[in-house]
């Protein structure tokens, strides 16, 4: 016998799961009838190109006109005056034409100017903030004021997740981005599609091994499923209560699929020099990009890989000193050309989007001769996407000569959110949720997607 208040319910579970006093038979009928599972996979609204997204985010602002978006007349006019308070500002890196497409990419890129034919460039995106932490908010949730859910948690909201052992939006990211972590937060979605952080590292995920036999902990996870379900019976609505629920459930799938998915020791050595990655090494962004390949193999929805944080000596913030940059760009450009390499040679380019962008560029001028950094430029700045039903080898949009402005086929945070869930399969404007009495969408009542750079 059980005395009240003796022993609390987790202490009740392994009582009664660890003694036998729950056989498998009396659990079957205890969980006979349980909720539909809400990240199963859905259809989407039209026949999809893409499966899964692969999200490159490079936080502080990346350079426009010194990686993707090349200016003759600024090194022209390089340190020369455009009006009394600003000189223009030449690159600091040549552009040179790759592929048979023969588009340029800077210095800074040669990895993924190798694989540039596979990739459509836009150089006309724009975005709806000038500061960090808005415009980050804005690629990401479509708005640059309020709290609204990231485009992971709308994806997995829409199409739910092929791995149940697996969240079905993953974030790796090694530092805190602007914004925090309202990047892949869920607002006021089902919490059940909040992206789950992880950090690179001997232990990428907290807790992750079992500390008691597989067939036990089943069955205290079964047993607690009973409880709460029970206690679920008459609050339906609360969207945090089930989404707790599910965290158990999806805890337990990850302590048996989560150390296989992290565990590169297979990966053969032709694999890891690809990415530029020395075997047994646990960080930096050829361990993030390997990895990211490695979970959208094993059916996670939607992976962003972070590069930098707030602190501006490890993200693209220049201010003060472009020669960052040299850096910066070591750090990613091998493994993202690899990545493009490593999905086409398993033939998964073909239904995996990725997507490369940041939350604005740098200023084409600056404020006097010989000044080495940029400022903030929303105006225009350049992301580019590929595979996933997107043509490669292409450019879209233009910049002015000097990259200030837009010249032609603008691309806004919300066209550029709209075109990634058309991929997907998703009409923008009819993937809602209501909350506080509207019908809310990932861009508002903005966007269309760009239809010329899809197949």
């Amino acid at each position: 016998m059980l005395r009240a208040g003796g022993l609390n319910r987790r202490q009740t579970i392994r009582s009664l799961a660890g003694g036998g006093l729950l056989l498998p038979g009396l659990l079957s009928e205890m969980f006979g009838s349980t909720a539909a599972d809400p990240l199963s996979p859905k259809q989407p609204h039209y026949p999809a190109k893409a499966k899964r997204v692969i999200f490159l985010f490079m936080t502080g602002g990346v350079s426009h006109v010194d990686t993707f978006d090349p200016k003759p007349f600024l090194r022209q006019n390089h340190d020369q005056w455009h009006n009394k308070n600003r000189v223009y500002k030449g690159a600091d890196w040549e552009f040179r034409p790759y592929g048979q497409s023969g588009i340029e990419v800077s210095d800074l890129f040669p990895h993924t100017g190798k694989v540039i034919d596979d990739i459509a460039v836009v150089r006309s995106m724009t975005n709806i903030n000038g500061d960090h932490f808005g415009a980050t908010l804005g690629i990401h949730t479509g708005s640059a004021t309020f709290n609204r859910p990231s485009i992971g948690s709308w994806v997995s909201y829409g199409l739910g997740t092929f791995n149940q052992n697996l969240p079905s939006f993953m974030v790796i990211a090694p530092e805190i981005p602007y914004a925090g972590g309202q990047v892949w937060g869920s607002d006021f979605l089902p919490v059940l599609h909040q992206g789950t952080r992880i950090v690179p590292g001997d232990e990428p995920i907290a807790h992750m091994s079992q500390r008691t036999s597989g067939d036990q902990q089943r069955t205290e996870l079964d047993l607690l499923e009973y409880f709460n379900r029970q206690h679920l019976q008459g609050r339906e609505r609360d969207t945090n209560l089930a989404a707790r629920i599910k965290s158990y459930e999806t805890a337990f799938g990850m302590q048996v699929e989560a150390p296989e998915a992290f565990d590169l020791t297979k990966e053969s050595d032709a694999t890891l020099k690809m990415y530029g990655l020395e075997r047994g090494s646990t960080d930096g962004f050829a361990w993030q990009c390997l990895v990211g390949r490695r979970l959208v193999e094993r059916g996670v929805r939607f992976v962003e890989l972070i590069d930098g944080g707030t602190s501006i000596d490890k993200n693209w913030d220049t201010h003060a000193k472009m020669a960052n940059y040299n850096r910066m760009a070591k750090n990613v450009d091998q493994p993202i050309g690899a990545l493009i390499r490593d999905l086409k040679s398993r033939g998964m380019l073909d239904d995996t989007l990725v997507v490369f962008t940041t939350e604005f560029g740098r200023t084409p001028t600056c404020p006097s001769p010989g000044t080495e950094g940029r400022g903030h430029h929303a105006k225009v700045y350049s992301s580019w996407l590929a595979g996933g039903g997107v043509k490669g080898g292409m450019v879209y949009g233009s910049s002015d000569e000097m990259g200030y402005d837009i010249a032609e086929n603008p691309v806004t945070v919300h066209d550029f959110q709209a075109t990634i869930l058309d991929r997907l399969g998703l009409d923008h404007e009819r993937l809602t949720y209501r909350h506080a009495g509207r019908d809310f969408r990932l861009t508002d009542v903005h966007g269309h997607a760009v239809k010329d750079i899809l197949t």
